[in-house]
């Protein structure tokens, strides 16, 4: 069964990296020019668009660790490729804080970058771009689809069955499954409420909610799984 975009327009199937998938892709991407890419866009739920407007001066790779409580290092989510330069809507603007495999993978990808700057000298396109041609410039949607193809078969998956919004999606579905809650998973993301998370995802959240019954379970069970009280 299709499934829909957040437009409503009819689309190809929507699916998601489990984490034994997310992990190979993962490690597949180790030395990949588009290894930053992934790791930010898999453990941030970025949308590619943003991810290929972000620049260097939305990158906080250290943070301020001497507040308090310690500012951690983050992503300012401001921008996007769409037509005016705005992120999706004004409440998509978010500051995320990245994990540490992003913090190690953006370091290393801005060293690697300068390296080609210093190549291309007046050749290079000063955009301040974190994700850029070897000349600086923009990379567009298939810049991306096809460096991620290659990392995909490297890791075992079907080359031609992910696409890099399906990284976004794996980010929602992994929260999910780590039992973080729809408002918080609805914030990350950008969405202006659960409805819409709801409705885009449905398909990467969990169907049923268990905490309740796992917590009733504990709490009304014996250790020999029979209640401690009846009715």
């Amino acid at each position: 069964m299709p499934s829909r975009s957040g437009c409503g327009a009819v689309g190809r199937p929507s699916k998601s990296l489990n984490l034994e998938q997310a992990t190979a892709l993962l490690k597949a991407s180790i030395g990949s020019p588009v290894r930053a890419y992934i790791v930010l866009s898999l453990l941030t739920g970025a949308r590619t668009e943003e991810l290929r407007a972000l620049t260097w001066a939305h990158v906080d790779l250290i943070g301020r660790p001497d507040d308090d409580p310690p500012t951690p290092p983050s992503i300012e989510l401001w921008r996007s490729v769409r037509e005016g330069g705005d992120t999706k809507t004004r409440l998509s603007r978010r500051t995320l804080s990245l994990p540490y495999m992003c913090v190690e993978a953006l370091t290393s990808h801005q060293q690697s970058q300068k390296k080609s700057q210093d190549r291309a000298g007046d050749r290079w396109v000063n955009n301040n771009l974190v994700f850029s041609t070897a000349l600086g410039g923009r990379m567009d949607a298939a810049n991306i689809r096809r460096a991620l193809r290659t990392v995909a078969a490297k890791a075992g998956l079907d080359s031609t069955a992910w696409t890099p919004r399906e990284l976004r999606h794996s980010f929602v579905s992994l929260m999910s499954d780590a039992g973080v809650p729809l408002e918080d998973i609805a914030r990350l993301v950008g969405h202006r409420n659960t409805t819409v998370t709801e409705l885009v995802y449905r398909k990467q959240l969990r169907p049923v909610m268990t905490e309740g019954a796992e917590t009733m379970n504990t709490l009304f069970q014996g250790p020999d799984d029979t209640p401690k009280c009846l009715p």
